[in-house]
């Protein structure tokens, strides 16, 4: 039994009020569920909300102690090669957890910076569950890709989605409508591109809800296919959403 929760941002109030929605326990600041339910984390657990340090902290040692499960995405992609000392560009987001990190006395910075290492080095880029009848990518995955391991294609497309390499009128990459077209028998769970309501389309579906952008937190019970969302403490900035025909 799974609780896959959709792309977290740093709000980490909200995280904590879909959990205690959820059923779980808090027992020394960690979610517990009474019938052992495994929470999943679709990537994407920093960058632009108010507390991505709490949710680096809260995440690695959730899947430290075994009690959840994470797959990282493109925040957490780029999160990790600042970490390690590799040249990004500090904005889209990437600037708040910075700030935060940089007002971490040393050792608890570098306490977190091994942790969060870590845990991104020794995840997968997707997760093939229930036997097979359920994967977890971050902005999704091709249905010919599933269960294959993981090479440079795969990878960016598990990140960034269908991409096409050019931008639109707002400057941000444009993504092609994959799960249209996707004729799988596995559920793909994934976030990455918000949407007012989770999104069911063809055995795939997108539960980023935009909570950073003031929407809603939302998880995904499973083998239940329950939605369970709690309210954004955010503003709401609509431009941020995806519209589909």
């Amino acid at each position: 039994m799974f609780d896959i929760i959709g792309d977290v941002h740093g709000c980490y109030n909200e995280c904590r009020d879909l959990f205690t929605q959820l059923g779980y326990n808090w027992k020394d600041e960690l979610p517990v569920h009474p019938q052992n339910r495994l929470p999943v984390f679709l990537g994407d657990i920093t960058d632009r909300g108010p507390n991505s340090v709490r949710m680096m902290q809260l995440v690695t040692q959730l899947v430290e102690e075994k009690l959840a499960l994470y797959v990282p995405g493109n925040h957490c992609d780029k999160l990790y090669r600042y970490l390690i000392g590799r040249n990004v560009q500090i904005k889209h987001g990437l600037e708040t957890t910075v700030a935060e990190l940089d007002a971490l006395d040393d050792r608890t910075f570098k306490k977190l910076r091994h942790a969060f290492i870590t845990l991104y080095e020794s995840s997968t880029y997707y997760l093939h569950l229930d036997d097979g009848r359920l994967v977890v990518a971050h902005a999704g995955i091709k249905e010919r890709d599933i269960g294959l391991p993981v090479n440079k294609r795969i990878k960016t497309f598990v990140l960034y989605g269908d991409i096409t390499g050019g931008v639109d009128a707002n400057g941000k990459p444009i993504r092609l409508d994959w799960a249209k077209h996707y004729q799988g028998e596995p559920w793909i769970i994934y976030g990455h591109t918000p949407v007012h309501e989770a999104r069911e389309i063809r055995h795939t579906i997108n539960i980023d809800t935009g909570c950073v952008f003031g929407g809603r937190l939302t998880a995904l019970r499973y083998p239940e296919f329950e939605r369970v969302s709690v309210p954004s403490e955010q503003p709401y900035l609509p431009e941020h959403f995806q519209s589909f025909d």
